[in-house]
């Protein structure tokens, strides 16, 4: 099945540009030039990937972003985040309101294919269905769900992923750089303060069920993640 991608891009000449370059990497790509219209193409048909610009006519890409993520059945869709602003601190916004991955501008068609690939092989469900479980907290392979009893933990695709590892590799101390190769991949071009950006999404997500502390922080080295005896849950 060709992979459905949707651009979220205003200027005419980048969206074509890059609909031009994914087409001939063999994907599905569907244009829309602001939220409003991004909006109807995802209602009409749930994309694969979204590429999102940051400036966006009606409203910002941060708002598109987070207002996927908080709709259950959008909210693991990948978001790559395409943008002219570069600083650091732009790059945790991005990240932090709801994006998978942030590219700058100007980039190449083929770091940009690149990154594409390396996501969607990431969101890739498991071919075997596995329920992984410590202190009532459970994670499902096959639907891509962390629930605690009946309730779900809502969480993005990356974050997902950090789950998976964390929950299938206890109790020791991985770096930003090791946590980069693992969950994200060595083939994938991003910083190491990425994973501190979704570390952090991660445990606010398990804040409101007194989770958060399992996922710990070992200074100078990097995160363990260390689900306690002594959990709200036992």
């Amino acid at each position: 099945m060709t992979c459905r991608i949707l651009f979220v891009e205003d200027e005419l000449a980048i969206r074509e540009m890059v609909e031009m370059a994914l087409t001939r990497a063999g994907y599905h790509v569907t244009g829309a030039q602001d939220s409003r219209a991004a909006m109807t193409c995802i209602a009409d048909q749930y994309p694969d990937l979204i590429l999102l610009d940051w400036m966006l006519p009606d409203s910002s890409g941060l708002e598109l972003a987070r207002r996927i993520r908080k709709d259950k059945q959008t909210q693991r869709i990948p978001i790559i985040m395409l943008t002219a602003r570069n600083t650091e601190a732009d790059m945790i916004q991005g990240l932090d309101s709801g994006a998978d991955d942030y590219i700058t501008k100007p980039f190449s068609p083929r770091e940009l294919v690149a990154r594409i690939k390396a996501l969607l092989r990431r969101s890739a469900p498991h071919g075997v269905d596995e329920l992984i479980e410590h202190h009532g907290l459970k994670l499902n392979t096959g639907s891509q769900r962390i629930t605690i009893g009946s309730t779900e933990i809502k969480v993005g695709p990356t974050e997902y992923r950090l789950m998976l590892f964390f929950m299938t590799h206890l109790d020791r101390v991985y770096t930003r750089a090791q946590l980069l190769d693992h969950v994200w991949g060595q083939t994938t071009y991003v910083e190491e303060r990425t994973v501190d950006v979704h570390i952090r999404r991660l445990r606010k997500a398990l804040e409101p069920f007194g989770l958060a502390g399992f996922i710990e922080t070992v200074r100078g080295s990097g995160y363990r993640y260390h689900p306690k005896a002594s959990s709200p849950l036992m």
